[in-house]
Parts: structure tokens; C-alpha cells; sequence
């Protein structure tokens, strides 16, 4: 199982001055219409750690570029909720295999402010609020139907009503303070650009392969 990377390649001189403004170029290039309905441009591998070290990845979406930084949401009571508290270090991973290219980003969790977070809650289907209260993420349950009871209870007790935002669900904003990009090519040789954060700017350099 090997490809070989050929579509396009990168260099210093081609990319922004700021890596947000670089991620949104991208970002828009790899939104084509002709995509198949599966692929979800906005998912990215979040990759979390504990205080005890140990780590943890799972795909999430992004939902905003605000202020700088990246946003997504979640259940405030999940494995990556928690290793966030402990640890506000995550690593974010964007792949889109269509143009052979990927983003990574490095840098801190911090809550949304609830006000955002309820803005967000009511812009999602009504099916999509009311799973956020019935799944307790990340706790043992003995079965589906578990979760189909919830459900049906929750549907039944909001009907009519607006389903109001759980004190366990909201999102996080993550102020990047490294973001490289990485285009594929020939022979495995391929473009990598990094953007690093210091007092004042960013400074970018090309990495080897």
C-alpha cells in the first residue's frame, strides 16, 4: 500500500506571513464542490494527554476560527475534557487526502464562554441537543437501548419547549502556538512548512522530511 504524492508542492516563499491566514487559504482550497458527501473538510484528529501522561486522539470538528484560534465542542465531562483540565496542552490534525496535504497544530485548551457555547447548542439540529444531554460521554452503559431511553424521555420532556444548554456540554477555543503544513511529494521528500509563535510574530521555516 504506497502512493506516490505528485498534485502540487510548497515553499517558504509561497505561503503567508500569518499561518491563520495560510490555514483559511488552504482550508478553502480543500472545500471543492465535487467532494463525496462522507468527507468532512471540518474534521480534525485531537490528540489530548492527562497529567498522568498518557494519550489520547479521536476525530472532532472544527467549528469556527475565532479571535485566532480554533473552536470545537464537546461534552465537558469526557475523557478529553478531563485530560484537557488536567492538562491544557492538545495537538490538533487536519488531512485532506484529496490534495495530499495535512495541518498540524500545537497549543492550548480553554473553555468557550457559556454565552458562545449556547449560541452554538441552539444552532444544532433539536436531535443533535437533546443527545448532548442524553449521552453521558465516555461512562459504561450496558446497552443501546440505554441511550434510546434517554432519548425518548428527553424528546418527551422538551416537546414544545426550547431544549436548554447542559452545564456539561460547551466548547473549547485552542490558541495555536505552533502550525505546520505539510504537502506530500515524490519519493517521500516531502514540503513541510512550520510557523512558530514568539513574542511578537511568527516566525517559519522549512523542515526536512
Amino acid at each position: 500500500m504506497r502512493k506516490s504524492y505528485t498534485q502540487a508542492g510548497l515553499d517558504v516563499s509561497e505561503v503567508c506571513d500569518d499561518p491563520l491566514d495560510q490555514f483559511r487559504r488552504w482550508f478553502d482550497q480543500a472545500r471543492q464542490s465535487d467532494l463525496p458527501e462522507w468527507m468532512e473538510i471540518n474534521a480534525m484528529t485531537l490528540s489530548t494527554a492527562g497529567s498522568d501522561g498518557a494519550v489520547t486522539s479521536r476525530v472532532v470538528l472544527l467549528k469556527g476560527i475565532e479571535d485566532d484560534r480554533f473552536v470545537f465542542f464537546t461534552n465537558y465531562e469526557s475523557v478529553k475534557a478531563r485530560q484537557i483540565a488536567e492538562n491544557a496542552a492538545v495537538s490538533l490534525c487536519f488531512f485532506w487526502p484529496h490534495l495530499e496535504r495535512q495541518v498540524g497544530v500545537q497549543g492550548r485548551a480553554v473553555r468557550t464562554d457559556r454565552r458562545r457555547s449556547e449560541a452554538y447548542f441552539h444552532s444544532r439540529p433539536r436531535e443533535s441537543q437533546l443527545g448532548a444531554w442524553a449521552s453521558r460521554q465516555s461512562s459504561v452503559i450496558a446497552d443501546r437501548e440505554v441511550l434510546q431511553e434517554r432519548f425518548a424521555a428527553l424528546d418527551t420532556q422538551y416537546q414544545g419547549e426550547v431544549v436548554p444548554l447542559p452545564d456539561h456540554w460547551g466548547g473549547y477555543d485552542v490558541t495555536p502556538e505552533r502550525i505546520e503544513f505539510w504537502q506530500g511529494r515524490p519519493s517521500r521528500l516531502h514540503d513541510r512548512i512550520a510557523y512558530v509563535k514568539t513574542a511578537d510574530a511568527w516566525q517559519r521555516d522549512r523542515l526536512s522530511p
